[in-house]
């Protein structure tokens, strides 16, 4: 399968990839998995419902799995399926609440070792290394799934200027947009769709 790990910006962004085989090539009758944790406060099953509607008409088995607090992260239905699945999406959402939730979890443990994962939006800002603290900007420790650049999203003028003030220069500071599209593969990152994609090194724009 073509897909390694994609970050989209929203859901739109995600039915433009959808249509890309170059991006994602699923298998027939593949087995997607949405897990609407990071929506938990805002409505995980309406989440999850948006999310898969954007497989409707294709050849794919969707199911959401509602894994929205601590006890439900090690129900070993939920991570037989994140383990077994041939795709993981992510959904948008609080990102402090999904790293709340996954850290030192059997769930958060099949999280990171999926092949294939999408993170759409601001729970992207999650899986790294290093994440961006959404209250103020500052850098925090983030569930290191996927290192190698810090995600922010939404963020004024004001809060990310003292991100880059905080945030180590060796660091790449990726600011993500609706429609932006980056891929992981083998430990890099690039940018695959640069429309509201732009990375910084302190105050340096910069490429991955």
């Amino acid at each position: 399968m073509r897909i390694s790990t994609l970050v989209v910006g929203s859901t739109a962004a995600l039915r433009t990839a959808l249509d890309d085989e170059s991006l994602v090539r699923l298998p027939p009758s593949a087995d997607v998995v949405i897990v609407p944790t990071a929506a938990a406060f805002i409505g995980a099953p309406q989440a999850a419902l948006k999310v898969a509607q954007l497989f409707d008409g294709r050849d794919v088995r969707a199911e959401a799995l509602m894994i929205t607090d601590r006890e439900s992260n090690t129900d070993g239905y939920f991570v037989d399926r994140l383990s077994a699945c041939d795709l993981v999406v992510l959904c948008d959402g609080s990102a402090l609440h999904a790293k709340a939730v996954w850290r030192n979890s059997p769930v958060g443990d099949a999280i990171k070792t999926a092949g294939s994962l999408v993170a759409i939006g601001s729970v992207a800002t999650a899986l790294g290394e290093i994440m961006i603290d959404p209250r103020g900007g500052a850098p925090t420790v983030g569930l290191n799934y996927r290192p190698g650049a810090a995600f922010i999203s939404g963020a004024s003028d004001e809060q990310l200027a003292r991100t880059r003030s905080l945030l180590d220069r060796g660091v790449p500071l990726v600011v993500l947009g609706p429609d932006g599209v980056l891929e992981y593969r083998d430990g890099i990152w690039r940018v695959v769709r640069s429309d509201g994609v732009v990375v910084t090194r302190g105050d340096e724009v910069v490429t991955l």
